[in-house]
């Protein structure tokens, strides 16, 4: 465990309000190394959308706990850098199951988590709070157990499920005092609502992005923490496949990619 400690250690350090940890959402051990290869890159995080779809699942927790385990093994082995999995709900129906999964998750490697509080496959609805408070703490006490401070990024549903404003800041500062290191606030679309959450979490904010979010450079200046893509970077890979197939299938010119060494 002390090299995943470090780990851990080193992972909190790089979530930096102003300094956003930038994170290639990857899948597998071959996007893990060609991400942990790219200049500048210091850390990973899976995305639970595209490990399940590349495991020919639904996302929501449509891998087993045996399997997301097993991903989780074979991406924190591929690379000497952090990882933080995508754990969903914990693969589990409370809190003690999520201690549980998470101490078992500490034990293949993980430096760090993101653990969500909707209770069903979409973003609601969402565990009530005290459930919800507990979920994160829970993973808290699994890192105490195991000797590994782990890294939990505790994502908030409230406004991606069509819920209010009040209740989610509640929840990321309650998931803050239950732990968490960072809050990862979904529905935080536009400039003014990334401003307005960092000014009302006492803690560090965790964002998605894709084209229509804010823009990095303007993330970093409001204070934000960590940016991740989630499913969006499977799209982009596959986008990248399917135009060279079409262009390869008209007899066209050969992709200068095709001789990317690995």
């Amino acid at each position: 465990m002390t090299n995943t400690a470090a780990q851990a250690e080193l992972l909190r350090s790089l979530h930096v309000p102003g300094t956003p940890l930038i994170l290639t959402n990857v899948w597998d051990a071959v996007t893990a190394r060609i991400v942990a290869g790219a200049p500048g890159v210091k850390a990973l995080a899976t995305a639970s959308h595209a490990v399940s779809f590349a495991h020919g699942l639904p996302d929501g927790e449509g891998l087993s706990i045996e399997q997301a385990l097993d991903v989780a093994r074979v991406i924190a082995s591929a690379v000497e850098i952090p990882v933080s999995v995508d754990f969903e709900k914990g693969y589990a129906q409370d809190a003690a199951g999520v201690q549980r999964n998470v101490e078992a998750l500490i034990g293949v490697g993980a430096a760090g988590i993101n653990i969500e509080d909707s209770s069903g496959p979409s973003k609601a609805p969402l565990f009530d709070l005290d459930t919800a408070v507990s979920r994160v703490a829970a993973a808290r006490a699994a890192g105490d157990a195991t000797g590994v401070p782990i890294v939990i990024n505790a994502r908030v549903d409230t406004l991606a499920g069509g819920g209010e404003w009040d209740d989610a800041i509640t929840r990321a500062n309650a998931y803050l005092g239950a732990g968490a290191d960072c809050v990862f606030v979904l529905g935080l679309g536009d400039e003014a609502k990334v401003a307005r959450a960092i000014s009302e979490i006492d803690g560090k904010v965790s964002v998605i992005s894709n084209p229509s979010s804010v823009p990095l450079k303007k993330l970093a200046e409001l204070g934000v923490s960590r940016v991740s893509f989630g499913p969006g970077i499977l799209g982009l890979t596959l986008a990248h496949l399917q135009a060279t197939a079409t262009q390869l299938t008209a007899l066209g010119d050969y992709p200068a990619e095709l001789g990317f060494s690995y």
